[in-house]
């Protein structure tokens, strides 16, 4: 099944390349992170659970335009996600992949999907192999029975911890969805793990 979905991924103009474990990805990932570069940021657990996250915001020679800094003000958080758009690279995951080679996604304020769709030089992608789906159809009922729940319990978490109010809800987290099958040729990398990471 992975020989053919790197197959139909290859067809849609996208490269799709399988790992074995978190260690791998994070390895490739580095690979990509070159001094003087930009790098945008999508909400992703899966980023942060390999590792990337960490390295990509310890490292001083690259621009990271990070919307998650503790601290920062919600305009600031905003004209970060606007900047990442612009950015050499974009580091991201996805809800879910299917074996025919398509991206199926759904977001809150909308700066991942609109990355994965246009703006950003070049797009990497992570997932576990918890994501692949059968269709684009199961691809959105992932995300609607696994993705969305799993995510506002996240965050709304989250906002407790740090003193906010929990206000995330189905109508706030996902309402700007995207089914992608095909990319210029080059633009998009997705990094599929052989482990379940992410929702």
């Amino acid at each position: 099944m992975i020989k053919q979905m790197i197959e139909n991924f290859k067809d849609n103009g996208m490269e799709l390349i399988f790992v074995k474990n978190k260690e791998e990805a994070l390895k490739i990932g580095k690979s990509y992170i070159k001094p003087g570069i930009t790098v945008g940021l999508g909400g992703s657990t899966t980023v942060k659970d390999i590792g990337l996250l960490g390295y990509l915001l310890q490292r001083d020679d690259i621009k990271v335009f990070n919307q998650y800094e503790e601290g920062i003000t919600l305009k600031e958080n905003e004209q970060r996600r606007r900047e990442g758009l612009l950015s050499d690279l974009y580091i991201t995951g996805t809800n879910a992949l299917s074996i025919n080679g398509e991206l199926i996604n759904s977001d809150g304020s909308g700066n991942r999907v609109a990355a994965q769709i246009f703006g950003p030089k070049k797009l990497l992608i992570f997932a576990g192999v918890n994501k692949i789906v059968n269709s684009v159809e199961e691809g959105f009922k992932r995300i609607k029975e696994v993705a969305i729940p799993k995510n506002i319990e996240r965050i709304n978490q989250m906002s407790i911890k740090n003193g906010k109010e929990p206000i995330y809800n189905e109508k706030n987290i996902a309402n700007k969805f995207s089914y992608i099958n095909g990319d210029k040729e080059g633009r998009t990398t997705i990094i599929l793990i052989d482990e379940e990471l992410g929702f």
